[in-house]
């Protein structure tokens, strides 16, 4: 249950019920209501700027209009007060039995507590990863995969019908030049000498693997063969391993893609003719000049006829190219065509997770993706920023196997697969993250991971010990859920962790409205910090210890508390994709 879209929705009700006693006009757009926590603790549980917000149409001064919200909210026995703040916000206390039953609901729900129906099973489309299949996945791949995969699952949790994409550019230059790059390693495995590798080739040592595996499966074949013999020989064989090392490192990662859709495959069944059809029947392609590129000299600019796409008709900056001087497709034209097939594919909410340095093509993307789907699909590009690579402050050097960055799988292998997941949520997307490879396993507070980790380690302890301590005690989910007395819960601390958990379903809502998975991670960080809080203050106050002697039902409303905690924290490691940990050890 979120206990805030309850309260939302019972005062919508409260206000119709003002309405039929004549005390406002009827039918007031509520759209803008809001339930959420004060900004200070101390003001309350609960604050509504429903008197803010409707007193203007309602014909009433703010607090006016508040007060006759307070005197029906003061008669609701979950309410133990209701008070006016300011020029007319409301807040609340709700009664601790209100609390209690949050936990009740954790219990019973499992790690389920939090999934909502928002979505309404509404596709959506995520695309992330996407890198191009010319090397290995590195760091900063690596954060575009953990977002993507923790926004899929963000997403599915509060009820949307997710669909996980990686779209394969294996069309353009960038792949040709791959497949020349694996011809000089295949005749390197050869035993040709091939020296050093000339400019504009790619250089990395993993493509000795590929010119290696090539030669073993063909022998020979190639050498003195024409260009336009060998040149797609070996640039699809390079695809298809380095997809295959690709898809490797995503499983060590724990990424499963939905599907896998080919740039090539798509050009070739003529969705680009068909996609820009549909532009140049609405009137929005046209042959033109381009004004000359900021920076440039008049001089230095040579002006050429163009066919355009009229993307400033869609909040651009300038219309876009959609064919180069030798009348091939952009790679906005194959973009626009992908993003059309997705419409196509019943996708009208479409998101993109890409690298920061593609940020000057998002306001085309979009004006384009409205444009070709007349306005029906949405896409929300999300960018993620640089990921800076230490070792107790100091950068990493590269790895030789890639020959110019640090792969994922060096990561993963340095520290393992969950504390990269976790650490790449510890930050805004668009934020730069410095992932230091001592600090990410170090066991302190500072490191979120360890945090988290350790309060549900600790949750797991003390439930093992209770096991030995009420031998025959039926202490699972349901039983507890059931048969406890949770009103033996009483303490601050206590109250303070329900009321952590009971937030957690509004925080599942309101991350996956705003596509933002890292406040998962916040989330249990606040949630660890309240369970170790009381952890603490139960080494100084044995009245305030998990296990009691002689007081069996405080044990075991305890014991529901404790359970409840590391229910959801595994709820959200689960977004996070993230194993919880049973016991930590030093």
């Amino acid at each position: 249950m979120n206990i805030f879209k309850v309260f939302e929705n019972d005062i919508r009700k409260l206000l119709d019920e003002l309405a039929a006693e004549g005390q406002i006009p009827a039918g007031l757009d509520t759209a803008r209501l809001t339930v959420e926590p004060p900004r200070e603790a101390a003001h309350g549980d609960l604050s509504t700027n429903a008197a803010m917000i409707l007193a203007k149409p309602a014909g009433k001064p703010p607090r006016a209009l508040a007060e006759l919200l307070v005197a029906k909210l003061k008669t609701r026995p979950d309410v133990a007060s209701a008070e006016i703040a300011g020029p007319g916000f409301v807040n609340l206390r709700l009664s601790a039995d209100v609390w209690r039953d949050r936990i009740r609901d954790v219990l019973t729900a499992g790690t389920a507590y939090g999934e909502s129906t928002l979505g309404g099973k509404r596709p959506v489309n995520v695309e992330y990863v996407s890198a191009n299949p010319t090397g290995p996945l590195h760091a900063a791949h690596g954060r575009g995969a953990v977002f993507g995969d923790a926004l899929a699952a963000l997403l599915e949790k509060a009820g949307y019908a997710v669909s996980r994409e990686y779209y394969i550019n294996d069309a353009g230059a960038q792949v040709d030049v791959l497949g020349r790059s694996t011809f000089l390693r295949y005749r390197e495995a050869l035993g040709e000498a091939i020296g050093e590798i000339p400019a504009g080739l790619y250089p990395g040592e993993y493509l000795k693997e590929v010119g290696q595996a090539l030669a073993e499966r063909d022998g020979s074949k190639w050498v003195g063969a024409d260009e336009a013999d060998w040149l797609p020989a070996c640039r699809d064989f390079a695809i298809a391993t380095i997809m295959a090392w690709i898809k490797e490192d995503l499983g060590v990662l724990g990424v499963r893609m939905d599907v896998y859709s080919s740039e090539r495959a798509l050009v070739k069944a003529g969705a680009v003719d068909t996609a820009l059809k549909a532009l140049e029947d609405r009137g929005l392609i046209y042959v033109g000049v381009l004004e000359p590129p900021k920076g440039k000299k008049p001089d230095d600019w040579e002006p050429r006829p163009q066919t355009l796409f009229k993307s400033t008709d869609f909040g651009d900056d300038v219309d876009r190219p959609l064919k180069k001087s030798d009348g091939s497709f952009t790679y906005f034209s194959n973009d626009i065509a992908y993003h059309y097939d997705k419409h196509r594919r019943g996708f009208d909410l479409q998101i993109d997770v890409w690298g920061a340095d593609h940020g000057g093509y998002v306001k085309r993307m979009q004006a384009a993706t409205t444009a070709i789907t007349e306005g029906k699909a949405s896409l929300d590009v999300k960018l993620c920023q640089l990921v800076h690579l230490m070792k107790n402050g100091e950068p990493v050097k590269m790895s030789k196997r890639a020959g110019t960055f640090v792969t994922l799988r060096d990561v993963i292998e340095e520290v393992g697969r969950d504390v990269v997941r976790f650490i790449m949520l510890t930050r805004r997307n668009d934020q730069t993250l410095d992932f230091d490879f001592a600090k990410v396993v170090e066991q302190s507070k500072d490191n979120p991971v360890f945090y988290v980790q350790y309060a549900h380690a600790r949750c797991r302890s003390v439930l093992r010990h209770a096991a030995t301590a009420l031998p025959g005690a039926d202490l699972s989910l349901a039983a507890l859920a059931a048969r406890t007395n949770l009103a033996r819960l009483d303490s601050e601390e206590e109250m303070a962790l329900a009321k952590r958990m009971a937030t957690w379903p509004r925080l599942v809502e309101s991350a996956a409205e705003a596509h933002e998975p890292h406040r998962v991670a916040f989330y249990l960080y606040d949630l660890a910090s309240d369970f170790h809080a009381l952890w603490n203050k139960g080494r100084d106050d044995t009245s305030l210890r998990f296990l009691i002697d002689g007081d069996e039902e405080v044990t075991v409303a305890r014991l529901a508390l404790v359970s409840a905690v590391a229910t959801v924290i595994a709820s959200g490691l689960a977004v996070m994709g993230v194993e919880p940990a049973e016991e930590l050890r030093s």
